[in-house]
């Protein structure tokens, strides 16, 4: 996108600077809004975990708003016999006419691989979904999930390689999460009438409560405030890119490629089941 029409964005939505790209503090970034007591942040602001028993989940929420960035999180997910389980990370909007961008991780029985599920909603309309198994054990240790969102695409990445890409297709009358400032949510609750094997394995009370984990918070965004008058397009994460810009060199695609070639398990642009009377338009469009 040329410069002047990214100044136009920044000026229009009435966006603040950009946060520094350093490690965050749960305290000063994230409001802890449900679970009664089952969401709590450990060491100074450095960790904050999330629960679920039989009773509740629990759930925190960003302080503020974002329009375009890029964020970061580690966490280490429910360990031991997780099925039924859903630890969800996502951005949000507001309202009958949302936009989100979803990592959802639906847990499993022992031994058996999470399913990560993506997906991204557009003025109120999702289905976009594609998941992936990992490689490796997401519970073992806290990796990076990562969500660049800028006014071209969005990018899914897990420690830094890139699995999903969703392109603005606007052109092609495609609606693109753009206009509507959203916040962090992360959410630990059960939904075993979905998550496992398509509900048909349940929650094992008996192992509650589930436990996930999370640290090393990053932003490097546009906070919405009103009254702002700039993004401050020129700064730069750490990678040295200007993330507002930024797109999949040669590298990165075929990193991207090779997550889609041996870890995607489900991809909406294959399910002709799904949708008999076509796919949806931007499985076939090109930008």
């Amino acid at each position: 996108m040329a410069t002047s029409k990214i100044v136009f964005i920044t000026l229009f939505f009435s966006l603040a600077s950009i946060i520094a790209n350093s490690k965050a503090n749960f305290n000063d970034e994230f409001t802890i809004t449900w679970g009664d007591g089952r969401g709590k942040v450990l060491n100074s602001g450095d960790d904050l975990t999330l629960s679920l028993d039989k009773a509740s989940g629990s759930g925190f929420q960003s302080k503020n708003e974002y329009l375009f960035g890029k964020i970061d999180m580690q966490l280490k997910l429910v360990p031991g016999n997780s099925a039924g389980t859903v630890t969800a990370y996502y951005l949000s909007s507001m309202g009958n006419t949302h936009d989100e961008i979803d990592f959802e991780f639906l847990g499993n029985v022992s031994g058996q691989p999470y399913t990560l599920h993506t997906n991204v909603f557009a003025q109120g309309k999702g289905n976009r979904e594609k998941q992936f198994h990992l490689w490796f054990d997401p519970t073992k240790d806290f990796h990076t999930y990562s969500i660049l969102w800028n006014p071209q695409r969005i990018v899914f990445s897990v420690d830094g390689i890139p699995i999903r890409e969703h392109k603005n297709m606007e052109s092609k009358g495609i609606p693109f999460p753009k206009n509507q400032p959203m916040r962090i949510y992360s959410s630990l609750w059960n939904a075993d009438d979905w998550a496992t094997q398509g509900g048909r394995v349940k929650t094992d009370w008996a192992q509650a409560p589930f436990t996930s984990s999370y640290r090393n918070f990053k932003a490097d965004a546009c906070i919405w405030t009103s009254g702002s008058s700039s993004c401050g397009s020129g700064s730069k994460p750490a990678s040295g890119s200007n993330w507002l810009t930024q797109e999949l060199d040669s590298a990165s695609l075929g990193r991207m490629r090779w997550a889609e070639k041996n870890y995607m398990v489900y991809n909406y642009c294959a399910d002709l089941q799904r949708f008999p009377q076509g796919l949806p338009t931007e499985c076939s469009a090109t930008d």
